[in-house]
């Protein structure tokens, strides 16, 4: 019976919260673009009251990456002690990107087109430009990281072939 293959949701998971935490951390709070419902009608970041319940939210969205980040931890671990070989560097940061990239896209869609909760950039009246671009790069960093993970995959794959060696009592 040969090694088996590392977990893909771990990656995944992990590039999910990533995505998430440069979102929230370079869009939101450095650059201050937008907040997560800066486009909603009465939540304007430019009033304090709206920036505050900005803030909260964005606490809210910052919570949700946080615990995707340790559900890719987790998986990561629990797979270990399943005895699945440790994935290599292409497997690993290709699904990562891909995570992230999938985030993108996600996010892109649900809350800039389908709900409309924010923009890209809400402080310049919300251009479709912008947010057609954060879903480009989400296709990009998706197309990337499953190449690189594929890549990593192929080397891989002979690693899970060699027999598991018998643990004694």
């Amino acid at each position: 019976m040969g090694e088996r293959l590392p977990s893909r949701a771990a990656g995944l998971l992990y590039g999910i919260g990533f995505g998430g935490f440069v979102d929230g951390i370079v869009l939101h709070q450095i650059l201050q673009w937008h907040h997560m419902t800066s486009a909603v009608e009465g939540r304007s970041p430019r009033t304090l009251a709206g920036l505050e319940a900005n803030t909260v939210a964005d606490g809210f969205f910052h919570l949700g990456t946080w615990a995707a980040a340790v559900a890719g931890m987790v998986t990561m671990l629990l797979a270990w002690r399943q005895g699945r070989v440790a994935p290599s560097w292409s497997f690993h940061a290709g699904l990562v990107l891909a995570g992230w990239g999938v985030f993108n896209l996600v996010e892109g869609l649900i809350d800039h087109q389908i709900l409309g909760v924010h923009h890209v950039r809400d402080d310049l009246g919300a251009p479709l430009s912008w947010d057609i671009a954060f879903l480009a790069s989400g296709v990009l960093l998706t197309a990337v990281g499953w190449w690189m993970h594929r890549r990593g995959l192929r080397t891989m794959a002979g690693r899970a072939v060699r027999p598991i060696r018998a643990e004694g009592p």
